[in-house]
């Protein structure tokens, strides 16, 4: 399946005209613990489509998002409830606590 990737050009777009809770993957690459992550969050947009968007943002290729977002490691989950920063979760997290980021 794959997350959909958000860069500068749509990520404000897309988080401020979302009607659900959003949920953003910053993550690299060539960085192990994203490749660990990916598919904990893919299973989660799957099992909660009417609840949460779940994207992903590749911090190499968008830097300046990184940056906006304060985002010092990876992976670093945000999640976004009316196009406003919500809460975050920084390095690799159980299932639990990456759904609590949308409750």
């Amino acid at each position: 399946m794959g997350l959909e990737l958000l860069d500068a050009n749509n990520f404000k777009e897309t988080i401020s005209n979302a009607s659900l809770p959003v949920i953003v993957d910053f993550y690299a690459d060539w960085c192990g613990p994203c490749k660990r992550l990916s598919p904990l969050l893919e299973e989660i947009a799957t099992e909660n489509k009417d609840k949460v968007k779940v994207y992903k943002v590749n911090t190499d290729q968008n830097p300046d998002l990184a940056m906006e977002f304060q985002v010092m490691g990876i992976p670093n989950v945000v999640s976004f409830k009316d196009g406003k920063m919500y809460k975050r979760v920084v390095g690799v997290a159980p299932k639990a606590e990456l759904m609590d980021l949308i409750n």
